[in-house]
């Protein structure tokens, strides 16, 4: 039985806490082929007698047709116009839409996912998914990214009560979607670098089971992945647990620290501040580059040992930058993570101290970034922010200000205390 099997059989010991973990998840299936099982799968489940299924063009052509069929009338057809945005006013619309429905059943990838786990969350119903693509790592989380007044959000969300895969329909996604999975894929180093170096230096929580869970299945997605675009179904099956089972770690962690660390608030800086540059290019397909732009960093700053220096929080820098809106919550989330005078001094010490150790301990969970960019490689993905359209200045403007986005300490604030004086820009 594999690890996936062992977790929704609730029989996977935590190594943490030797104790066993439990989800709410009762189903996940990676099939060669789902048709005709689907309503027996959604049946299994017991999510109540009618099911909002909820598609949007691309995604009913792939797969949602199918399950319509299936279900026949206990699924009323939600069919969300043009290119959905996982934002409230979709979430909304999907609430209100599906209000008369037991439960939803979302049919896509990450926008369609992230918007019904949200809503069934706000209403309080179950959910299932049945993946298009292999994109994204979100299908088995329990948050939400959305879109709250211009700032992206990780918001409390509803695990799915099963999860369902057809490797026939993921190998037939389009080769964007496919890279786009195999880039939210590889953050897995820089996402365990970073969190591992807020545990060492202010004894933050940190887990190492969630990065246990992938160890196996990201050794051999690596080794063969050219196979992703050849329709290889091994080594589909290798990225579908691997995106599932990252899911699954952020819920272990009570959190998305696993996987979203300093490489994801360069996407969303850029997201946020410029959602004209960010329609470019999917959301993985950004990770996979921000992830070797923070490879570089991370192994360029453990070679030598930083020196911290107490800076003030530039309030009317961040509101200038920002605009007043997202500005006052980033000068919000800075205040959580602020380092007072004595704060810089101990920490000081304490890095003077165990660096080499830390450095280590952090060198040890990385990868190097020329494995990382090979990979990227292998399948034409993009691997530098050219290849995303974003424009030098916008660019170098969310190296120095994307770590105030969020309250969690990574490899750009230990840059940025580093650096002494406030870049303006």
């Amino acid at each position: 039985m594999n690890i996936l099997h062992r977790l929704i059989a609730g029989d996977y010991i935590d190594p943490a806490t030797g104790k066993a973990i439990a989800l709410p998840l009762k189903a996940a299936v990676i099939s060669d082929d789902l048709r005709g099982s689907e309503a027996d799968h959604l049946h299994a489940l017991d999510l109540g007698h009618s099911f909002a299924l909820v598609c949007d063009a691309n995604t009913y052509a792939a797969l949602g047709q199918r399950i319509e069929h299936a279900l026949g009338d206990r699924a009323p057809l939600l069919l969300l116009p043009g290119t959905p945005k996982a934002d409230i006013a979709t979430v909304e619309h999907i609430r209100a839409a599906s209000a008369h429905c037991d439960a939803l059943v979302a049919v896509g990838g990450g926008t369609i996912n992230d918007l019904c786990k949200y809503a069934a969350h706000l209403d309080g119903k179950p959910y299932a998914v049945f993946g298009t693509t292999p994109s994204m790592n979100g299908y088995a989380s329990a948050n939400a990214a959305i879109m709250v007044k211009r700032h992206k959000k990780s918001l409390p969300a509803q695990m799915p009560a099963g999860i369902f895969l057809d490797l026939g329909v993921l190998c037939a996604a389009p080769a964007r979607l496919i890279r786009s999975g195999l880039g939210d894929s590889l953050c897995r180093p820089t996402a365990q670098a970073d969190w591992l170096l807020s545990h060492l230096l202010f004894d933050t929580p940190y887990s190492d089971t969630p990065f246990l869970l992938l160890r196996d299945d990201e050794d051999a997605l690596l080794e063969n992945t050219a196979g992703l675009l050849k329709g290889d179904r091994d080594t589909m099956r290798c990225l579908a647990r691997t995106l599932l089972l990252s899911g699954i770690g952020m819920v272990i962690a009570g959190g998305s620290y696993p996987a979203s660390q300093g490489e994801h608030l360069l996407a969303h800086y850029i997201e946020m501040l410029h959602p004209a540059v960010s329609t470019h290019s999917y959301h993985g397909e950004q990770i996979g580059v921000t992830t070797l732009v923070m490879s570089e960093l991370q192994k360029r700053m453990l070679s030598q040992m930083p020196t911290l220096h107490h800076r003030e929080i530039d309030t009317q820098n961040i509101i200038d930058h920002f605009g007043s809106e997202i500005g006052a919550h980033c000068i919000e989330e800075m205040q959580k993570k602020w380092l007072s005078r004595e704060a810089v001094d101990s920490l000081n010490a304490r890095i003077m101290r165990d660096w080499e150790n830390f450095a280590q301990q952090i060198d040890k969970v990385t990868r190097p970034t020329a494995a990382l960019s090979a990979a990227l490689k292998a399948i034409g993905a993009p691997y530098n922010h050219s290849d995303l359209q974003w424009p030098d200045a916008i660019y170098q403007r969310s190296r120095t200000h994307a770590h105030c986005i969020r309250d969690r300490f990574t490899f750009l604030d230990l840059e940025w205390w580093a650096a002494g004086s406030a870049r303006k820009n």
